[in-house]
């Protein structure tokens, strides 16, 4: 594949998909070659749109083009797990939109899939990628803030039922913390590791779903106190508190173009650093090193970061009561 372009297939033609076709034409190496929907003029509409120069309206079609080296799975969460271990039986790479799976069970099943076939596989956490992301993890690594003792990260906007109908279904996984509590679990997992003891309330919908759920991450010197809701607002900034410092991650967090870096309370300095596109690029860029170089996980996102997070999401679920 050295010498050729990565070729991308994509399922699921939602709004990520958009978001993250417009990425993949930012990079030189990439192309993306098929679109699939359940719907066959949804596939032709996204292809046409997007220039993938097949549609198809099965995803099994798409599992099985020999041109397509790595396949981008935004389905709804349901689907996550199966779809990857199909695309995975079928000698496809795979990038699959987080969250990977809606057990821990399962997020074994699809690393197990990954290693017996010996393909890529990545959940697709972009935020790990981002280039402010990977600067504050560097400072916090060399002792910019001393030792980490405090993380404070929401996610939280105000859904609507009849707008945003996948958020709301239980069929589909949804609810706020499989959506987007996952983004603060993994800045604070990505800072501090595996917490020792995990705490979280939530507020149901009449389905059952969590409507917002904040979770405490107990640590051996450090506590993350974190927050998820699809029925309210918040500044959306995260703050990484340490014994010598803070930072600041700008707004939201998650996609954050910067941040500050404060001492004794006053701001010693202000970093920017925009992502290339929307910040989906440089997952893209990681998944092509990681194929060209014949490796089946990320060293940044790897198969037991996956696997942890996923173990800690599983004990949240556990905790309010959520069942799929």
């Amino acid at each position: 594949m050295k010498n050729h372009k990565v070729k991308w297939g994509i399922i699921g033609l939602g709004n990520i998909a958009h978001q993250f076709a417009a990425d993949l034409l930012l990079i030189e190496d990439a192309e993306l070659t098929a679109a699939a929907s359940r719907d066959l003029y949804k596939a032709n509409e996204f292809a046409e749109k997007i220039k993938a120069v097949k549609a198809y309206d099965s995803y099994d079609l798409l599992f099985k083009d020999p041109e397509i080296d790595i396949v981008y799975i935004a389905t709804p969460h349901n689907s996550h797990a199966e779809l990857s271990i199909k695309a995975l039986e079928n000698g496809k790479h795979v990038l699959c939109e987080k969250p990977m799976s809606l057990s821990y069970k399962d997020a074994v099943r699809i690393i197990e899939a990954s290693k017996k076939h010996n393909i890529f596989f990545m959940e697709a956490f972009w935020t790990r990628f981002i280039p402010s992301v990977q600067d504050i993890l560097q400072k916090v690594n060399h002792g910019a803030i001393g030792n980490v003792n405090y993380i404070k990260a929401d996610f939280a906007f105000h859904g609507s039922e009849t707008e945003n109908k996948r958020l709301f279904d239980k069929e589909l996984g949804g609810g706020a913390l499989f959506d987007i509590g996952v983004y603060p679990l993994f800045l604070s997992y990505l800072l501090l590791g595996y917490p020792k003891e995990i705490a979280a309330k939530a507020i149901k919908h009449k389905n059952d779903i969590d409507l917002q759920t904040s979770m405490i991450l107990q640590y051996e010197s450090a506590q993350a106190v974190l927050h998820a809701s699809i029925v309210s607002e918040s500044d959306m900034k995260a703050t990484i508190g340490g014994t010598e410092g803070r930072i600041e991650l700008n707004a939201p967090w998650y996609a954050a173009d910067g941040y500050s870096l404060f001492k004794n309370e006053e701001k010693e300095a202000a970093f920017s650093l925009p992502a290339l596109g929307k910040g989906y690029s440089h997952e893209i860029i990681e998944c092509h090193k990681c194929i060209l170089n014949n490796e089946i996980e990320s060293r940044l996102w790897s198969h037991q970061n996956c696997l942890d997070l996923s173990r800690i999401v599983e004990e949240i679920k556990t905790q309010i009561g959520l069942k799929f």
